[in-house]
């Protein structure tokens, strides 16, 4: 049996308009990340460790990857913004860069001490940025490499990195739990490895020390003041003591490029990438549409809806999609196709509005109601089931709320979900397109349920509600029924509650910033949109490289086709009751045209309060003119005119709650 693959995604309808208000929205938020970027890679600057002859740790990256082969950070903007007492510089990247890398034609993890910033040593959350790089190699049975230059941790914060269930030692418990499951570790010892650092290359298949490079339970200061002795910390731990005398390293080589010469060489012996088998004889192809005009798609407003298919179709081989399951739950996306000619599956919110199974009218998208949940689940499973791998494409305001809801028991639908997504075996990435918001975000598999790797873009937003809507929440005895505050108040009180609504709501705001995510670890990797097919393609590839430690099934026995076939027979006998006619009110004028909401919501003429209005009286509309806005869960879903004319008036004012086939205006035919 065959996949059916279709065409996703088409050239963009939007305006020209929209689509540089959109280019540019995005392009600043890339030219911030770049700046953020560069800072991180400078780190301390690399005059101290060039007059010590050694290279910088970016440096030696640089000579260890392929040639011409990109560098994936993660963690990058760790710490980003953050002091540090004992410090009058912050510590970019957390002193550590972590990333995949391509050497010898296998992908590997490489964790390497910035020898720039304070020797390499280890600040507040360098420990669990370690550790997190090291689970994602043993997720994906990724060799690791350690280029280790380690001053130990930076004692005026140790309290913060030192102690806890993920501090500093927990290192060495993963270099175990690596070691345990068989993937391949391999050291390089560079320079001062104090501590830490003298334990973190132990437990390697491989340890290479150049002959500056030193590895000690303590340094020859510390001795000293404890034992009144005159000694260096080469004369302690360099490469005489531990490669000739303790044999706690293999190998002594002169210098930097050579160490970095024998850890390529390690690495060519291991056995080569399954990927090309996995492949099944398919060439990788980049789609037909452009990845670059995701920029153009994604609206500067992020509460304005738009279509994730066109985003799907510049991400995927050849613009090609097999969606499963497409007659259920259209809230939600789920399908295969090949990335880099592999197989991946594809599990994404879908923003824009879709008709509600019961006729009645339509519902706002980017919300997860009960088909969906339950058709996420199913297809969750059967990736796991299939061995596929699987990314998340998150845009979601959260779960549906509400009576029906809670008739439907979605708390029961989610937790389902929840438990499939917790025991899955197959490698799993998260992408942050934009909304990640309440319980939604955990179940499409956010960063708590354990993905191998979630990424984030510039316009991403993580929380449990928007800053206006928790401010509501914060001050909800303090306002009317409509949310206003309540008159009761004078004018003084007045101020100071609204005061307090706009604090709470910045807050709340400056949380949601994905550079802040990014700074506490909240997500992995900030990338910009641009980046996220090259990305994809790279986590494809690390996902098949490894053979033989998870299930992998021939796509001929797939379960995702048996889940299709019952489907279909399920289908052919629902019944769906016809949508309610339009509400009968009275038009101003014989032979208008009416304008009718296609969902339950508020209704909104203006984009913003402070902005004109969509349309004005007597203008001459296209039947897919843009006319309002339905706002549901802080959400705004677009009312098109319907047919064309020339617009007469509305029937509703801003902010009136309208309900499905509700006439909200007329046009003149």
């Amino acid at each position: 049996m065959k996949l059916r693959l279709q065409p996703i995604g088409s050239d963009l309808d939007l305006s020209a308009e929209e689509q540089a208000r959109n280019r540019a929205s995005v392009a600043a938020l890339d030219a911030a990340l770049d700046e953020k970027r560069a800072v991180v890679r400078a780190g301390w600057g690399p005059e101290k460790v060039h007059r010590k002859g050694k290279l910088t740790t970016w440096e030696r990256i640089g000579r260890l990857v392929d040639a011409g082969s990109p560098v994936h950070s993660v963690g990058s903007l760790v710490n980003w913004g953050r002091d540090f007492a004992g410090s009058q510089r912050q510590a970019p990247g957390a002193g550590v860069v972590t990333a995949f890398c391509r050497v010898e034609g296998r992908w590997v993890m490489v964790i390497a001490n910035d020898n720039t910033v304070a020797s390499g040593a280890w600040w507040p959350l360098t420990p669990e940025k370690i550790e997190r790089a090291q689970q994602m190699a043993l997720r994906l049975r990724l060799p690791v490499i350690y280029l280790v230059d380690c001053s130990g941790l930076f004692l005026p914060e140790q309290a913060r990195s030192f102690p806890g269930l993920t501090g500093a030692g927990h290192i060495f418990k993963k270099n175990a739990e690596l070691a345990a499951a068989g993937v391949p570790q391999v050291a390089g010892v560079f320079g001062d490895c104090i501590a830490g650092g003298g334990y973190m290359p132990l437990i390697s298949d491989r340890v290479y020390m150049t002959e500056q490079a030193y590895m000690v339970i303590a340094g020859a200061a510390l001795i000293k003041g404890a034992k009144s002795l005159s000694l260096t910390s080469l004369d302690i731990g360099g490469p005489e003591v531990h490669v000739h005398q303790s044999a706690c390293a293999d190998v002594r080589v002169p210098d930097d490029p050579t160490c970095l010469a024998h850890i390529r060489a390690e690495i060519a012996r291991l056995p080569s990438s399954g990927a090309d088998f996995y492949r099944h004889g398919v060439e990788a192809v980049p789609p037909m549409l452009d990845p670059d005009e995701a920029a153009a798609l994604l609206p500067a407003d992020h509460r304005q809806v738009y279509d994730m298919r066109q985003l799907l179709g510049r991400l995927v081989d050849a613009s090609l999609f097999h969606e499963v399951l497409a007659d259920v739950g259209p809230e939600v996306i789920t399908g295969l196709a090949r990335v880099g000619g592999l197989w991946m599956g594809f599990a994404a919110n879908n923003p824009e509005s879709t008709p509600h199974p019961e006729g009645r009218g339509h519902r706002p998208g980017g919300i997860l109601y009960r088909d969906g949940i339950a058709k996420l689940a199913a297809f969750s499973r059967a990736c796991n089931d299939d061995g596929v791998p699987l990314v998340w494409l998150q845009d979601i305001a959260g779960f549906d709320i509400g009576v029906e809801a809670e008739a439907q028991g979605l708390l029961g639908y989610g937790s389902s979900l929840i438990y499939s997504n917790s025991t899955n075996q197959v490698p799993m990435f998260t992408v942050l397109v934009r909304k990640a918001s309440g319980a939604g975000y955990y179940a499409m598999a956010g960063l708590p349920y354990e993905p191998v790797l979630q990424l984030a873009t510039p316009l991403s937003r993580l929380a449990v509600m928007e800053g206006r809507t928790l401010a509501i929440a914060a001050y909800n005895t303090k306002l009317d029924d409509d949310f206003n505050i309540d008159p009761r108040f004078d004018a003084d009180e007045r101020a100071a509650i609204r005061q307090g609504m706009e604090r709470t709501a910045a807050r709340i705001e400056a949380d949601m910033d994905p550079v802040a995510a990014a700074a506490r670890m909240d997500t992995d990797e900030l990338v910009k949109l641009s980046e996220l097919r090259p990305w994809l393609v790279v986590l494809a590839e690390m996902a098949w490289q490894a053979t033989g430690y998870r299930r992998t099934k021939n796509p001929r026995i797939w379960s995702v086709h048996d889940l299709e076939r019952l489907a279909r027979g399920r289908l052919a006998q629902i019944q769906v009751e016809a949508p309610p006619p339009a509400a009968e009110i009275p038009a101003p004028e014989p032979g208008l045209v009416a304008i009718v909401s296609p969902m339950e919501g508020s209704f909104w003429s203006r984009p913003a309060p402070s902005e004109p209005a969509f349309v004005q009286e007597g203008a001459a509309l296209a039947a897919d003119a843009r006319v309002a806005l339905i706002e549901v869960m802080k959400t705004f879903t677009p009312i098109r005119a319907g047919s064309a004319g020339h617009f007469v008036q509305w029937a509703v004012a801003d902010g009136d709650g309208v309900s499905p086939g509700q006439v909200i205006g007329w046009l003149r035919p």
